[in-house]
This record gives structure tokens, C-alpha cells and sequence, in this order.
């Protein structure tokens, strides 16, 4: 059943990340040609501020979908009604306060950004940003439910869904009318429309939502939930600091127009890491459920499989994106989007450190582990920072990136996965940390040779060497590693089980035909 339940989320979820991404390239290529660069920093420089604001949500969402997994294995409507409502008391408070809070920042907007772009109403623009981000707060947390009862995959259509019919809306309206303002109308309107979508098929399955009935959390759990959500405070810190002030500190200390050519690279590394990140998110119920009935022994046997998977799908991605990245970039906007290949690097570097986080984090989050590392995210956000702003002045945007590097290599990477042994597993880390080195040594090997072996092969870029390289990167890697790892454990159940999947396909299609 968990295992069904994974793939179910995880199908719909990668069909529609694709679809979600091929729309926004549409886009984004649009917005290119028509508006001008600083726009893009605009989006990149904005919504990093907004990411920031959202440190008054505290990690709550986390603490209590983590606590909505017992009584959803143990089916206690009471327990969740209780749950779901507090839920709703805290983020309807939360929307209002980053409201408040995005707006009195608006006079301060001169002070982040290096040198004002000549774009009117950027204020107003702003405000639009503010608007968006606390609306997105509202009905939220009746999707909470869905995710852990295992039915990620619901609100995943919807917001596919939508997230389309915002794309193609935004491109019609930037062909017509070149109005950047009518551009950022039609999300707020489409991230309302989600919500309430969300919120009513989830009111259709949960009837009982609906219920005046409702009691009050008992004291025991709104215990736990305050000690996750205090810990989660730290977490969310050391996430908001790490992946939210990139923009800022490169439109403080080196220019918009920069920001904008980031945009362009993040935008794609988001959207590879929205497509590899619903693996985790798929699972993450599942593992919930695993943990809550099953022996700790049986849950560290699921991990190793988990991450053999987080290795092979983060390493074949870290290669493509080495070889492939500034010869996308060059044929879909022009080589003035360019960034070096030093600036790649690191930019593919901490997609592939962070990305090797995900199993860990998955485990951390399914077992409730927030309370034991709470501290280290402080120590993440300030080796950031520091590191950044030092280097920012003196070898400009690369800086930035060796900030966020450091500080992911020196406090997360090892931090996390020994508390989740020490106090989830219970056992020692030295067999992960061993398969980590490992993973990483063969990933850095392959990238150096298949990056070499293009390079050498290839020397003009056009839309069918992009096809040849991309076709011998998903090749080689996976030859690769196939042969490596074909007598692992690891390797065969995934094999057993794309083997049932297809069979499952088979019957069902012959059902079909009779």
C-alpha cells in the first residue's frame, strides 16, 4: 500500500513538473524578449525577500504534518479535526502578518539593490510580490492533509494544472500588452483559485472537515508540536539565510542586471530539483506511515534503498546539467545570458550537495527529528553569510556561491545525517558517511570525463549537438552505474520493482482489451 501510494504521487507529480517546465521555458523566453533584464532581478531579487518574510510561518507546517501521521494510521477523526483547525488558526494568522510585515519594508527597497533600475512603479510591484506570498497562506492546510494521508498527488494535479494555465496567461498577456503589472495580476489571481480548488476537493474527501464538532488539541501533542515548531524556527533560519539571500546580496554588492542572468540558471535548477524533489515529497507520507508501525530496523533497510536512489538520480542530474547547462542557455535566450564555467561549477556543485541532503531530511521529517539539530542552522546561516558578503567583494558573484557551498559542506552534510543515526536509527553513521564519499568520488569522475569527452567532441553549439550530448549523457552515467551496481541489494529491488510495475501495466492494459 505505501509503496502503491508513492508511485501513484510520484507519476502524477514528475508528468507534471515536465509539463510545468517546458511552459515556463515558453515563458521565461518571452519574458526575455519583451521585458528587459532588470525585470527578471526584479523577480529573483523580490521573491528572495518574500522567502525571507516567510520565517513567520516557524516551521509549523512541518511540525504539524508530522503530527497528523499517527492518527492518520490510526484513523482518529477526532485527533485530525483538532489538528487541521489549529492549523488553520496559525497560518490564516501567519498570511496576515507577512502582509503587514512585506509592506513596511517597502521604503527600504533603494538600500537592496546596487543601482534602481529605470522601471516605474517598483513599489507597486513590490506590493504585488506581498500580496501574492500571503495569499498563497490562506486555505493551505487542508493540503496538509492530503500530503499526509499519502494523496500528495490531488493537490499535485491542481497545482499543475494551474501552473500551466498561469503560464500560458502570463505569455498571452506579455505578447498583447508588454504590462509586467497585468503579468503579476494573473498569479495572485491563479495562486487564489489553487487554493480554494485544493481546499474544496479536500473537503469532498474529508467530510468531516466540515464538522462543527470540533475539539481542542490535547496538551500532550500541543507539547510536541510547540517543541518541533521551536526547533523548526532554527531550521527554517538556516533554510531562509542559505537559499534566500543569494539575490539580495548579489543586487546589493554587484547589480540587477546580474540577478537577472541568476534567474534564468536558478530557474531551471528549481525546476530540476521541483522534478527529483517529489520523489522525496512522494514518500515522505509513506515513510511517516512506515515509521509509526514498523521496527527501526526495517526503517534503516528502506533508507539505504532510498539513498542508492538519491545518489543515482542527483549524479546522473549533476552530469547532465555540467555538460548541458550553458549550451541550453546559449540556444533557447543567447550568449549574453551566459554565466563562466567557474560560476557552473559551483552552481552545479551545491545543486548536487544539497540535492544529497534529500533522504536524510526525508527520514528527519518522517521521524520528527527537528528538536536534535536545532542549532545548526545558526551556525549554516552565519558561515553563509559571512562567507558571501567577504568574498562577494573581492571576486564578485562566484563569491556568493562559495558562501553557500562552505557552509552546506561544513554543518549540514554531516550534522544532520549523524543526529538521524544517533537518535533515530540508533546506530552508528560510519556505514553512510563511507557510501557518501563514495557516491560523491565517482560522481566528480564521471562529470570530469563526460564533461571533457563533449567538449572535445563537439565545439559548436547548435539544437543537434544539444540532442547528441544530452543522449550520450543519459547513455554513458547510466551504463555506468548499472554496471557498477548491478549486484547491490539496492539495485535489485528497483529492478523487482520497475519488473511488478510493468507487469501490473500489462494486465491491466489486456483487462482493458478484453
Amino acid at each position: 500500500m505505501r509503496t502503491e501510494s508513492s508511485i501513484k504521487n510520484l507519476i502524477y507529480a514528475f508528468g507534471g513538473k515536465i509539463v510545468e517546465l517546458l511552459v515556463k521555458l515558453v515563458t521565461r523566453f518571452v519574458f526575455v524578449k519583451i521585458l528587459a533584464t532588470e525585470y527578471l532581478g526584479l523577480n529573483g531579487l523580490f521573491s528572495n525577500i518574500l522567502s525571507i518574510l516567510s520565517l513567520v510561518e516557524l516551521g509549523i507546517g512541518p511540525a504539524l504534518t508530522y503530527s497528523l501521521y499517527k492518527p492518520l494510521a490510526h484513523k482518529d477523526t477526532k485527533k485530525i479535526k483538532a489538528l487541521i483547525n489549529l492549523y488553520k488558526k496559525l497560518y490564516n494568522i501567519i498570511g496576515i502578518v507577512i502582509l503587514l510585515l512585506g509592506i513596511s519594508i517597502t521604503p527600504f527597497l533603494p538600500y537592496l539593490i546596487n543601482k534602481m533600475p529605470n522601471i516605474s512603479n517598483i513599489y507597486y510591484i513590490y506590493i504585488l510580490f506581498v500580496l501574492n506570498t500571503s495569499i498563497s497562506y490562506f486555505y493551505t492546510y487542508k493540503r496538509s492533509l492530503l500530503e499526509a494521508d499519502q494523496k500528495r498527488y490531488i493537490s499535485t494535479i491542481y497545482v499543475q494544472i494551474f501552473n500551466i494555465i498561469l503560464n500560458i496567461s502570463q505569455i498571452i498577456v506579455l505578447l498583447i500588452t508588454h504590462n509586467y503589472i497585468m503579468y503579476l495580476f494573473i498569479q495572485i489571481i491563479m495562486t487564489l483559485l489553487v487554493n480554494v480548488s485544493i481546499s474544496k476537493k479536500a473537503e469532498k474527501i474529508y467530510p468531516f472537515m466540515k464538522e462543527k464538532n470540533i475539539e481542542k488539541v490535547d496538551k500532550d501533542t500541543k507539547k510536541t508540536i510547540t517543541k518541533n515548531v521551536f526547533a523548526m524556527v532554527f531550521h527554517r533560519i538556516g533554510g531562509v539565510v542559505v537559499n534566500g539571500t543569494d539575490n539580495i546580496i548579489i543586487s546589493k554588492y554587484v547589480g540587477l542586471s546580474e540577478v537577472g542572468l541568476y534567474s534564468n540558471y536558478y530557474m531551471i535548477i528549481t525546476a530540476l530539483k521541483g522534478i527529483l524533489t517529489q520523489i522525496f515529497t512522494s514518500i515522505t507520507a509513506s515513510v511517516g506511515n512506515l515509521v509509526a508501525i514498523e521496527s527501526q530496523e526495517k526503517a534503516y533497510n528502506v533508507f539505504k534503498k532510498i539513498l542508492f536512489l538519491n545518489f543515482w538520480l542527483y549524479s546522473f542530474s549533476t552530469i547532465c546539467l555540467m555538460c548541458l547547462f550553458n549550451d541550453f542557455i546559449t540556444l533557447w535566450l543567447g550568449k549574453e545570458y551566459l554565466f563562466s564555467i567557474q560560476i557552473v561549477i559551483l552552481i552545479v556543485a551545491n545543486f548536487y550537495v544539497t540535492g544529497m541532503r534529500k533522504t536524510v531530511l526525508t527520514f528527519r521529517d518522517a521521524l520528527g527529528l527537528y528538536w536534535q539539530d536545532r542549532y545548526k542552522p545558526i551556525f549554516e546561516s552565519v558561515i553563509n553569510l559571512v562567507v558571501s558578503i567577504m568574498l562577494v567583494k573581492y571576486i564578485g558573484i562566484v563569491g556568493v556561491f562559495i558562501g553557500t557551498f562552505v557552509s552546506t559542506i561544513t554543518t549540514c552534510s554531516w550534522v544532520e545525517p549523524y543526529m538521524l543515526f544517533k537518535y533515530g536509527f540508533k546506530k552508528s553513521s560510519k556505514e553512510y558517511f563511507s557510501l557518501i564519499t563514495f557516491y560523491a568520488i565517482l560522481t566528480i569522475i564521471l562529470t570530469i570525463t563526460m564533461y571533457s569527452l563533449l567538449t572535445s567532441l563537439f565545439n559548436q553549439i547548435t539544437i543537434i549537438t544539444l540532442i547528441i550530448k544530452a543522449v550520450l549523457c543519459i547513455i554513458i552515467p547510466n551504463m555506468v552505474f548499472c554496471t557498477l551496481f548491478y549486484k547491490t541489494d539496492e539495485f535489485i529491488y528497483y529492478k523487482n520493482l520497475l519488473i511488478n510495475i510493468i507487469k501490473k501495466l500489462v494486465i491491466k492494459r489486456k483487462n482493458k482489451i478484453r
